[in-house]
C-alpha cells in the first residue's frame, strides 16, 4: 500500500494562552497543500519479532528509525493491537524538515491511518484524532485533511469552507532552523479581537492587514532574511504572504494571471503549486 502524505501550511497563528498543562492554546486554519511526501507500507516476511523496519530516502530524514513518527504510529497502535502484523515501512521525503509545513506531523498520522485500513482494524476517525494527537499537535489535522479551524492545541477541529484553488501558491524556505521553544519565550499569548475563522471568510484581498501569525516578529527578530523572504512576496505581487507554524518556511498567494519574478538563493527551497 503507497499513500502520499501531504503537507499544510497555517493561515494565520494567534497563541492565546499558556496551559497548566504545559502547552498552548492556539488557533489557526490548517489548509491542506498538494505537496507530498510518498509513504509504503507492507506485511513483513520477517520474524514478528522484529516488528517494524523503516527505509528511508529523498531528502534527509533526521534522527534514528525508531524516533520516526511513522514507526511511533505502528508502536501505538501495536500497544492496543497486539496482534498486528510485523511491516517494512518506507518513507521518501519532499517536504523540507523542520520548516513549519507539518510534513512529518502528515506522515505519521498517515502511518496511522493505513494501518488501521491495510489490517482492518476498525478505527473511526475520532479514534484515529486520539492516536494522532500522541503523536503531536499537528497530527490530528492530517486524519480529517481537508481545512479546518483549529483551537485547543490544534486537536479541536472545525471543518471551514475555504478553497484557494484561484490562486497560485509559492512556497520558499530557506533551510533555517527556528528553534520553536526559543519562539514561544519571545510572545506574548493573547486573545485578539477578531477570530481567523472570521477573517478567513472575508476576501483574501483584506487578509494582508488582518490575517496574521503570532511568531512572526519573534522570528524574523532572530532570523532578518526570513522577514525578508515575505518581503519579496509581497514586491513581487503576492495578495497575501505569511510565515506558516514556527517558520522557517513563508508561503504567497498570487493571482493565477500573475508570473512572479523571484531571485531564490539555490539552496533555499522553492515550490509554485497549483490546487486541481
Amino acid at each position: 500500500m503507497v499513500h502520499f502524505p501531504n503537507c499544510k501550511i497555517n493561515l494565520g497563528l494567534n497563541i492565546l494562552r499558556k496551559r497548566t498543562d504545559g502547552f498552548h492554546d492556539l488557533e489557526t486554519v490548517f489548509y491542506p497543500l498538494p505537496l507530498q511526501d510518498a509513504l509504503e507500507i507492507q506485511p513483513s516476511r520477517a520474524p514478528a519479532s522484529s516488528k517494524v523496519t523503516f527505509t528511508a530516502s529523498g531528502l534527509p530524514v533526521d534522527g534514528s528509525p525508531d524516533n520516526n513518527l511513522c514507526v511511533k504510529a505502528y508502536h501505538l497502535l501495536l500497544s492496543d493491537f497486539p496482534h498486528l502484523p510485523a511491516v517494512n515501512m518506507h518513507l521518501h521525503k519532499t517536504i523540507p524538515m523542520g520548516a513549519g509545513l507539518g510534513g512529518g506531523s502528515a506522515d505519521g498520522a498517515f502511518a496511522l491511518r493505513m494501518l488501521n485500513q491495510q489490517f482492518q482494524l476498525g478505527l473511526s476517525q475520532q479514534q484515529l484524532i486520539h492516536y494522532a494527537l500522541q503523536l503531536g499537535s499537528d497530527c490530528p489535522f492530517f486524519i480529517i485533511n481537508t481545512p479546518c479551524w483549529a483551537a485547543g492545541r490544534g486537536e479541536q477541529l472545525q471543518p471551514v469552507s475555504l478553497s484557494l484553488k484561484n490562486y497560485k501558491l509559492v512556497v520558499i524556505n530557506p533551510g533555517i532552523h527556528v528553534h520553536t521553544g526559543k519562539a514561544f519565550s519571545l510572545i506574548t499569548p493573547a486573545v485578539p479581537p477578531v477570530s481567523i475563522q472570521t477573517i478567513v471568510q472575508q476576501p483574501v484581498h483584506t487578509w494582508r492587514n488582518m490575517l496574521t501569525n503570532d511568531f512572526e516578529a519573534a522570528v524574523f527578530q532572530l532570523h532578518p532574511e526570513i522577514a525578508q523572504i515575505k518581503e519579496q512576496l509581497y514586491q513581487a505581487g503576492a495578495v497575501y504572504a505569511s510565515m506558516t507554524g514556527t517558520g522557517s518556511t513563508v508561503f504567497g498567494l498570487f493571482e493565477q494571471t500573475q508570473v512572479p519574478h523571484l531571485s531564490i538563493p539555490a539552496h533555499y527551497f522553492f515550490a509554485e503549486l497549483q490546487e486541481s
